[in-house]
């Protein structure tokens, strides 16, 4: 079992508000940065639309040393259930490192990183729900569709997760979830990635977060997660012993949901108990986990 790092180890926090859709640049994606104390995080070039392959280098080549990185995705699809991710195909992957190595050679004539080529892969397509009212007939029985152990654990303290294999609708996270995919598997092993590696010993590291998580930490509500103005977002940032952001009015609420979790990785991560909760030791290659789910 992993051990949780010293309260001195990382220097810096990151967290990565990340985006799906279509296209080369999106406003949908954030990435905030803070370091150890009770400084305030920062956007990282504020005003800047990212490109899926421009944070793929960020991680690559300008990531501050000894940072912990959360990326707001779902970093695998359900296995546990049913003891495979796509049950009856012969070619379903064993562990969620194949599953990103497919997800990005079936990808690998699509622009932007994006996963067009996934989801409408013949075979693939099947366990999904897509647009245009298109149930897979492998989706599965459950009405929402099939959920990791981590999303579980999430619903038992009131968040409303999601299906990765849900594709529809504006709080879907499955084509976040298969982008991100293929920056994981470029990324190699660059950068290791809770919990599907031990944590190192030094360096950095990557994990999956879920920003409600870190609102409800603050105070917030599952149904009130969302920030739209800096005084409800430095309001929250107070609860968890972080300095103001400084600014006056509206804010994005991409922007807002990555300053407060990367504060909140800050206090988090000397959490002993958050680096090993109930249940993950059954699925930590395959499944993973979302960092603060118990």
């Amino acid at each position: 079992m992993s051990r949780p790092p010293d309260a001195d180890r990382f220097a810096h926090f990151a967290a990565i508000d990340w985006s799906g859709a279509a296209g080369e640049r999106h406003a949908g994606i954030a990435v905030a940065l803070c370091s150890n104390g009770t400084s305030a995080p920062r956007l990282v070039r504020p005003g800047h639309r990212w490109s899926r392959q421009e944070l793929l280098h960020w991680l690559s080549d300008d990531l501050p040393p000894d940072t912990i990185v959360g990326m707001d995705l779902g970093m695998s699809l359900p296995f546990a259930d049913v003891g495979a991710f796509f049950p009856g195909w012969p070619d379903s992957p064993p562990d969620a490192r194949a599953l990103w190595a497919m997800i990005d050679a079936l990808a690998a004539d699509d622009a932007h990183l994006s996963v067009g080529s996934v989801v409408d892969h013949p075979v693939v397509s099947r366990y999904f729900r897509r647009h245009g009212g298109r149930l897979g007939d492998r989706f599965g029985t459950a009405p929402r569709g099939r959920f990791r152990l981590t999303e579980l654990a999430q619903a038992r303290h009131g968040c409303r997760p999601y299906s990765n294999f849900n594709l529809v609708g504006a709080a879907q996270v499955g084509k976040s979830s298969l982008t991100g995919m293929r920056v994981l598997h470029r990324l190699g092993r660059h950068l290791s990635v809770w919990p599907f590696d031990p944590l190192p010993a030094t360096g950095s590291v990557v994990l999956e977060i879920y920003t409600t998580i870190a609102a409800m930490a603050a105070g917030r509500s599952p149904g009130a997660s969302k920030m739209r103005d800096h005084a409800a977002l430095n309001a929250a940032l107070a609860q968890l012993g972080s300095a103001p952001v400084p600014g006056h009015g509206a804010i994005a609420d991409h922007a807002s949901d990555a300053l407060l979790t990367a504060a909140w990785l800050r206090r988090a991560a000397t959490d002993t108990a958050l680096w090993q909760p109930e249940g993950l030791a059954s699925v930590r290659e395959t499944e993973g986990w979302t960092f603060g789910a118990r």
